[in-house]
Formats: structure tokens, C-alpha cells, sequence
């Protein structure tokens, strides 16, 4: 069934499946001792797949893997490429703090291995997607350098007829964890000088495995969780630690003047069954007061 909308807002121009920090480890060790990261990822594409929706593009915001192994990648490659196949989907593979560029370029965009930082432009069919590479090799915290931003600039002096997203792994904004600000993503100003005046409409990010949102330089920023563990939000800032459980993905609605990002859990639980395809067929046989009678007036 093609998107219906009954509201003021037309269906989204552009659908974006967005993922982050799914942390494979070689062999489907589990992650820390504790964690399945391979069936992480497996459990994310199954829900993808459960929406039904047919993206634009599936981003996976990095921290691919969690230690850079050639065999991590490919495993990765081997779950999430059918998934996007199926849906006629391109996969935007970001660069994480514990990512490798050298491997990750060799395994996942077939190059040779190199340290350059990987960034790339996709036109979603005129949404611009730009990816930035805020990976410091041989360090945890986050700088989209001087070089980079230059390239920056020069890419979005032309502005995209649906507008920019871009796509990093850290996100340019605080975090109320301590522990997250020493690997914060640095030269914050110098990056916002760069999109002062831009079309940019929205910032995708990971890094914090908890899914969060707020704004840089006036830009929407939305941070996706992670699909291997979560931080366990219960408990007192300076003790926050992983937990098994809270997974989920976000899925990016772009509308002409608006977009929104939903936290989808990664989880199967008993549905209720009112809504369905032939609900919204009958609802979309009414006219607009009719939908309105039959939907919104208060019983007696």
C-alpha cells in the first residue's frame, strides 16, 4: 500500500533507515563477554524488515566493528547487503572511533586500504546525504579536521533541491554522561562556521548508545542508539553503564518543511490488532469530515 497521509503534512519525500554502533567482533564473539552484537544487528534488520517501508537509504552511523577486524567487516557486509538488496536500498557505511579505516575501506567499499579519512556525497534523489569522517586514528574522541571542512564547505555551496543531512559517528552535542565529554567531538565552532548559511536540515549520529536529540549551530542533531547494547539511563550520571536491552534503530521521515526521527525498538511484543491495512482503506473510502466523525468524535 502506497503512503496515505489523512493530516495536513503530505506523506515524507524520503524515508531513511537509520542505524548505529552495531560493534562486530570476528567469529560473532560476543561483544565484552556479554553481548550479541551479530545478533544485534540480525534482530535491527528482522524489525526493518517488519516495517514494511522501502527506504531511500539505510546509514549505519558507525563503530561497525568494535576492534577493526577484516572478518568483523565481512561479516557485517554479509548480514546488512541482502536486507538492503531486498529493499532496493544503498547502504551508507560511517566511519566510528573503533573502526579502522585501512580495513574498512578494503571490506566494505572494495579500496584499498588507506588512512584517508572516508567521507562520501550520495543524492538520495535530491536529498544530499554527506558523510563526514570524525574518526582520530589511534583515539577515541571525534575532530572533523581543517582539510575536511574545507571539503565541507565546498560541497554545500551549491545548495540540494530537497536540502543536506549529514551523517557522522560523534555527535556535536553534550551529553550529560562525564565519560562521553572527554570523547566529545572537538572544534565544534570552527565546524558550525562551516554550516552557518547552508542548507543542511538535519545531523545523523551514534557514539552514545542511547538515542538522544538536540540541536548544533541550529541544526537538528539526532543520535540514534545502538543495536549491540544500550547505556543504562536508570542510574546516576557518573554511573551509567551497558545493558542488554532498550536496542533500537530511528526511522528519518524527510517532509518539505519538516523532518522526524523515530526510536523504533528492536523488540517482538504482543501487538493489539485495531489498526490495519483495511482500517486505513475504509478510512481512505470517507471524506475528511467523515474520517473525522468516524475517528475523532467522543462517544456520547
Amino acid at each position: 500500500m502506497q503512503p496515505v497521509s489523512f493530516g495536513r503534512h503530505a506523506p515524507a519525500v524520503r524515508t531513511i533507515v537509520h542505524l548505529s554502533d552495531t560493534h562486530l567482533l570476528a567469529g560473532d564473539r560476543p561483544l565484552g563477554g556479554a553481548y550479541d552484537a551479530t545478533g544485534g544487528v540480525a534482530a535491527a534488520l528482522a524489525a526493518v524488515e517488519r516495517t514494511g517501508i522501502r527506504p531511500d537509504a539505510i546509514v549505519v552511523t558507525g563503530d561497525l566493528t568494535d576492534l577493526g577486524e577484516p572478518a568483523a567487516y565481512r561479516r557485517l557486509r554479509e548480514l546488512v547487503e541482502p536486507m538492503a538488496e531486498q529493499l532496493d536500498a544503498p547502504v551508507v557505511w560511517v566511519a566510528g572511533n573503533h573502526d579502522e579505516r585501512p580495513a574498512l575501506r578494503e571490506v566494505l567499499f572494495d579500496e584499498p586500504g588507506s588512512e584517508a579519512p572516508l567521507t562520501a556525497v550520495h543524492d538520495l534523489d535530491g536529498l544530499r546525504l554527506v558523510v563526514l569522517d570524525s574518526t582520530v586514528p589511534g583515539w577515541h574522541h571525534g575532530l572533523v579536521d581543517a582539510a575536511q571542512r574545507e571539503w565541507l564547505r565546498e560541497v554545500l555551496a551549491e545548495p540540494a533541491p530537497l536540502g543536506t543531512l549529514l551523517a557522522l559517528h560523534h555527535p556535536p552535542i553534550p551529553s550529560h554522561i562525564p565519560f562521553f565529554d572527554i570523547l566529545e567531538l572537538r572544534e565544534q565552532d570552527e565546524l558550525a562556521a562551516v554550516l552557518a548559511g547552508t542548507d543542511v536540515r538535519g545531523i545523523l549520529a551514534g557514539h552514545l548508545h542511547y538515542s538522544t536529540s538536540g540541536t548544533f549551530a541550529g541544526i537538528p542533531v539526532s543520535v540514534a542508539s545502538a543495536t549491540c547494547y544500550t547505556m543504562n539511563l536508570q542510574r546516576p550520571a557518573t554511573e551509567v553503564n551497558g545493558m542488554d536491552a532498550g536496542q533500537s534503530f530511528h526511522l528519518v521521515h524527510v517532509y518539505d518543511d519538516t523532518i522526524t526521527h523515530t526510536v523504533v525498538p528492536v523488540v517482538e511484543a504482543p501487538t493489539g490488532d485495531y489498526f490495519s491495512a483495511e482500517w486505513v482503506e475504509r478510512m481512505a473510502a470517507l471524506t475528511p469530515d467523515e474520517r473525522l466523525e468516524a475517528f475523532s468524535r467522543k462517544p456520547a
